[in-house]
């Protein structure tokens, strides 16, 4: 199986989910990391899974992100499994009245993200997976990193099924 990570970060957390997730992922073929400042077009040929990830800011992905997600032709993505993942306060921990009603209308990175992955001719395996930092800068909440293992196993399962 040729599966491509493809990630920003800001802080370190989102990268730290991430390579929880390939490390999950190891055994089951070419599992490759790339920060989206890094990514090369031509990376996308041949792939089985593609999952993107990116922290959430001013509740949405990253402008990198983005722009990744933008290049990508119309159809570019036909044939290949995706799924999508964020990093992100919980509004729920928030004390602040408005921080809930802004995440609650704006939303989050991930959803965004698989839906320009869908868009863009990819079938979306799971639904779009979240991970909690304690706050802006992090650091994760203490169980995150097991949450993305068991969510790379469950995106294996399900991709081989």
């Amino acid at each position: 199986m040729n599966i491509l990570l493809v990630y920003d970060s800001v802080f370190g957390n989102t990268e730290k989910i991430t390579h929880a997730i390939r490390d999950s992922m190891g055994s089951q073929g070419n599992v490759r990391t790339v920060r989206v400042s890094d990514i090369d077009p031509d990376r996308l040929n041949g792939l089985d899974l593609l999952i993107v990830g990116s922290p959430t800011r001013a509740f949405r992905p990253t402008k990198e992100v983005t722009a990744f997600l933008n290049s990508i032709p119309a159809n570019g993505l036909k044939g290949i499994k995706v799924a999508a993942f964020d990093t992100r306060l919980s509004a729920a921990d928030k004390r602040s009245f408005l921080f809930r009603i802004l995440a609650k209308r704006f939303g989050y990175a991930a959803e965004p993200i698989a839906d320009k992955l869908v868009k863009k001719g990819g079938k979306l395996i799971v639904p779009p997976e979240w991970f909690i930092v304690k706050d802006p800068e992090g650091p994760l909440k203490s169980d995150e990193l097991e949450h993305a293992a068991e969510w790379a196993r469950s995106v294996i399962e399900v991709s081989l099924a």
